[in-house]
């Protein structure tokens, strides 16, 4: 009998010198043994005899009665088995007695090959404490999996659910119950909990597990008040107006015309300034830092400041805000760009204008015939002749920028909006969805989203003109794959068509956007000595980790509200009692086809599709709706064209902030998600 590798074996001695000897084990494999590892020689029984008699006769022995009649002090497993069994222990007895000491660590502590030595008292006290407390556990964990097993989920496991499935402690009892019965059962783990009810709605179960990964702390904020304004600001000859949805409570921007029938007009374009008073490493800005960006969703948001913070820099009507302006000259007649400048001031705000609620009157007619009569409420009925010179001001700048793109931009979707009805709060998922669509390009979204690329592409370029540092987004081209990326330099924009651009005009919604206020703020104060005064210098490491730090997190928020927009999607499916859909494909898949639903936001895999060509048109039914995978199966009941075999679908490669993807877009293929979470209507978007 001997110890090789941590445990004891039996073989026969097939030749032995004097430091080792050569054993053969049952199995015929041959073994070279060193004499101090042979703790037994015997003649007879057979080696593979011994070793099971022993371990039979070892699961026996009493180990509280052997550790109190052992020997004081260090002794050999021989003395035991001859105070345990008999002064003329056999050899098995011996055999026995060598394991029972050597697989029982809690009482007695190994000393040498076959020496050992008791534990003291209060250590195998606690050793046998423990070993049943394992018991007790295994037991439970036992009881849990059968449980889970019979479709009942335990307390236990419920309270843990979302730590179990996505940031499982392995060594917890919860998550081996989990494993063992989804063994048991044959069943994937959610499936089992789902079975089991752990999971209280489809709803509540993506929004804890939102909450689970990025707000482990939950979604309020520490007691926190917004500093003053201290500088002296000039207060400026404009009456601005901004254009956001009803919703829209982080007012970040505004616009001005002044000018108009002078020959030349000046455009305002009035932001927010939260940097005025907020300074880098501040309570309120560690707290901005954290999130990184407002969080949209159907029906709610998470903001990215405190609505108390909000409420003290947001551009309210009846008030003369502090803004970041930038002020665009222009040729009135052919609206060539004469000169910017940018200016910290007080901006009045004369109204805050909603374009859910103006949209309808608001048309490309009225804007561009002063004959054309429309029942326009107040105050956008005053504001008539610096929306139309905006809105000619705005397909003027698209236009150019599609000449420098070298296409023009296609919409070939609609923009959708959700609206949860008997929401008055945080959504529980009860609540009927309302899906509309809304044209793109729609003169005020037009308005809007062209002055906000005018505004930071000009802030980006004159920053990096200063040597300024800042946070771009940047595209090389529009060749397939070039995707949108974020940097500290000021390089072109192939998708948009700008020569450099820098998000600056959301900076209550957007984190990069306060960081470029502040580079902007010391631009204005500073001029060309600004790479020296501006809180984040070249080549600021700080200022890298923002970058990588919101590039995850922007990508994790928009995935959220990708999900959640498709899973108002499904539950519109059930709840309209929609199982049909006119669809086109719009990718091949190995075993079938994705589909766009062309009246729904809803891009869904599709099975007999064989033959049919990209950009064909199908009537495809609906199945297997899972609201908690957030899957839907389609298949082809019949085709509705006959589309060339060349027709294509055009996707184009703009910048989702201006010119957003369909709503699930980005839910097809998170790694190429470009845009941004954009509130529910989606002219917040600029």
């Amino acid at each position: 009998l001997f110890e090789e590798a941590g445990k004891y074996l039996g073989g026969r001695v097939l030749s032995e010198a004097e430091a080792s000897a050569q054993v053969e084990l049952d199995t015929g494999k041959r073994v070279k043994v060193k004499a101090a590892n042979i703790v037994l020689r015997f003649d007879k029984p057979t080696p593979a005899q011994l070793m099971a008699e022993a371990r039979d006769l070892a699961a026996g022995m009493d180990l509280d009665l052997a550790w109190e009649f052992a020997p004081e002090g260090e002794f050999g497993f021989a003395d035991l088995a001859s105070d345990y069994f008999s002064t003329q222990p056999t050899v098995t007895q011996q055999a026995a007695a060598l394991l029972a000491l050597f697989e029982a660590p809690h009482y007695f502590r190994r000393a040498g090959k076959g020496r050992f030595k008791k534990a003291p008292a209060e250590i195998v006290q606690q050793a046998l404490a423990a070993i049943e407390k394992k018991k007790q556990v295994q037991a439970q964990i036992g009881e849990w999996a059968a449980q889970l097993a019979a479709g009942t989920c335990p307390a236990p496991v419920r309270e843990q659910l979302y730590k179990i499935l996505f940031k499982p402690d392995k060594n917890a009892p919860e998550y081996k119950a989990v494993v063992e019965a989804a063994r048991a059962t044959q069943k994937p783990p959610l499936a089992l909990l789902e079975a089991a009810g752990a999971i209280d709605s489809p709803y509540q179960f993506h929004w804890k597990r939102f909450l689970f990964e990025n707000f482990p702390k939950g979604t309020g904020f520490p007691a926190l008040s917004a500093p003053a304004i201290q500088d002296e600001l000039p207060l400026a000859a404009v009456q601005a107006f901004s254009i956001d949805d009803s919703h829209t409570t982080e007012i970040d921007d505004a616009l001005s015309v002044q000018g108009l029938g002078s020959g030349t007009v000046t455009v305002g374009i009035h932001i927010a300034a939260p940097g005025l008073a907020l300074t880098p490493g501040s309570a309120i800005d560690q707290v901005a830092r954290a999130r990184m960006s407002t969080v949209y969703m159907p029906g709610h948001k998470i903001t990215m400041l405190p609505d108390e913070v909000v409420a003290a820099y947001t551009l309210e009507e009846g008030r003369d805000c502090p803004a970041v302006s930038i002020y665009a000259r222009f040729d009135e007649a052919s609206l060539a760009l004469q000169a910017t400048e940018t200016r910290l001031e007080r901006v009045p705000i004369a109204a805050n204008l909603r374009h859910d609620k103006l949209d309808a009157f608001i048309t490309q007619a009225w804007l561009e015939d002063a004959a054309v009569a429309a029942d326009v409420p107040q105050p956008a009925a005053g504001l008539r002749e610096p929306l139309s010179f905006l809105f000619r001001l705005a397909k003027h700048l698209k236009a150019q920028r599609e000449v420098a793109r070298g296409k023009p931009e296609s919409f070939n979707r609609p923009d959708y909006t959700f609206r949860l009805v008997g929401n008055d709060g945080e959504p529980d998922g009860s609540e009927r969805v309302q899906i509309g669509t809304r044209a793109r390009g729609a003169p005020l979204d037009l308005i809007v989203s062209e002055a906000m690329i005018l505004a930071n592409s000009s802030w980006g370029s004159w920053l990096g003109e200063l040597g300024v540092p800042g946070l771009y987004r940047s595209q090389a081209s529009l060749a397939p794959g070039v995707k949108v990326r974020m940097g500290t330099k000021a390089l072109p924009h192939a998708g948009l068509g700008v020569k450099s651009y820098a998000w600056s005009t959301s900076p209550l919604r957007r984190y990069t956007d306060l960081v470029n206020q502040w580079q902007i703020i010391a631009a204005a104060r500073h001029g060309k000595t600004a790479a020296l005064a501006a809180p984040f210098k070249p080549k600021d490491a700080d200022l890298f980790s923002i970058l990588s730090g919101f590039d995850a997190a922007y990508s994790t928020y928009n995935g959220y509200q990708a999900a959640m927009e498709r899973f108002w999607t499904l539950k519109y499916l059930e709840q309209e009692g929609i199982t049909e859909v006119e669809a086109t494909l719009i990718k091949d898949m190995p075993n079938g086809a994705l589909a766009r639903a062309d009246t729904l936001p809803l891009v869904f895999g599709l099975t007999g599709t064989q033959g049919l060509a990209r950009g064909a048109r199908v009537r495809a039914r609906l199945t297997d709706i899972d609201e908690i995978s957030l899957d839907v199966h389609g298949s082809v009941i019949e085709r509705l064209d006959t589309p060339p075999a060349s027709a294509q679908e055009e996707e184009s490669g703009e910048d989702e902030e201006e010119v957003a993807a369909g709503p699930l877009a980005i839910a097809v293929d998170m790694s190429d998600a470009e845009g941004e979470p954009t509130a529910p209507a989606p002219t917040t978007a600029a």
